[in-house]
């Protein structure tokens, strides 16, 4: 459930929100990843007023209410202001909050904020943030790091060697995004964000050793907070009676949150450079990315030396 008080909390030193009133109204649930600015609805049209969403006020709205009679103000804002669905108000640009708009956010507790940012400022910001913290997610058990700019999502069974492999791209300069439990956001734009939980950040289990601090031991330079997932790679113990793709040309994909991620099944054993193999995976996919397929092309060739 995300509430008015988690909004202030995370994003209200960036919206440079500042609470004047009804702060009763700090539990309430945000239902809606959208904010509006009330416009028509102050004049008395309310057919189509949605009291979900956010209320901005600007200064075309402080303008027509101090125009207007107190008793027909209070009437307006009586109107849209509903004490069981509008979750809170806003002030921009400084502007001086009606007394009325006070007692009415007092008393039927709507949290009630002035900021200094612009109007419209403030609806872009506003309206980015509810949409990212609306996202769909979901939480996937791996190892998320990010190899020459593409987001690996190393996943397999336990002791398999997730962690380690991860270990050793860092190493060699890679990035570290969380270890172990992964969270998955769905944006916008349909692409994939992965992060981690606040309490695992920078931070590894290695079996034998323990909890390390990444960013302690490798520095800041090893670590990112955010990456866009874009391959997956599954890693498992070898099995002799299995048969792995060994040309490629068939691209695989898996399934999350409605969005088909590259997935590529890698045989772990001993002998075998893991680390070196992902760092293949993610520059072979920045090619696929830029529109060359390795095994395309050599399939490709071939057909044509056989058509001969």
């Amino acid at each position: 459930m995300y509430t008015v008080q988690n909004l202030f909390d995370e994003h209200g030193q960036k919206l440079g929100l500042a609470l004047v009133a009804g702060v009763r109204g700090m539990r309430k649930r945000l239902r809606a990843p959208e904010a509006h600015r009330p416009g028509l609805s102050l004049t008395g049209y309310l057919k189509n007023h949605t009291p979900k969403r956010i209320l901005v006020f600007g200064r075309v709205e402080m303008n027509y209410l101090r125009d207007l009679e107190k008793k027909e103000r209070v009437a307006r804002l009586s109107d849209i202001l509903l004490k069981s669905e509008t979750p809170a108000v806003i002030v921009a640009r400084r502007l001086r909050v009606p007394p009325e708009l006070l007692d009415l956010c007092e008393e039927r507790g709507i949290a009630l904020f002035r900021t200094s940012m612009k109007t419209m400022n403030l609806l872009s910001h506003l309206t980015l943030l509810l949409n990212g913290e609306f996202a769909p997610e979901v939480t996937i058990h791996g190892t998320l790091v990010e190899v020459f700019g593409v987001g690996l999502l190393i996943q397999g069974d336990s002791s398999v060697g997730k962690s380690e492999a991860a270990l050793g791209l860092i190493e060699r300069g890679h990035r570290l995004i969380t270890d172990d439990v992964v969270k998955v956001k769905k944006r916008e734009n349909g692409q994939l964000e992965g992060y981690g939980p606040e309490i695992t950040k920078h931070h590894m289990e290695i079996r034998g050793i323990g909890i390390i601090n990444v960013a302690h031991l490798y520095g800041a330079v090893c670590i990112r907070n955010n990456k866009t997932l874009d391959v997956v790679v599954q890693l498992e113990n070898w099995d002799e009676g299995h048969f792995y793709d060994r040309v490629g040309t068939d691209d695989k994909f898996c399934e999350i949150l409605g969005t088909d991620i590259p997935h590529l099944i890698l045989p772990v054993k001993p002998g075998r450079d893991v680390v070196l193999l992902l760092e293949t995976i993610a520059l072979n996919h920045r090619l696929k990315d830029m529109g060359y397929n390795s095994a395309k092309e050599f399939r490709k060739k071939l057909l044509e030396m056989t058509s001969r």
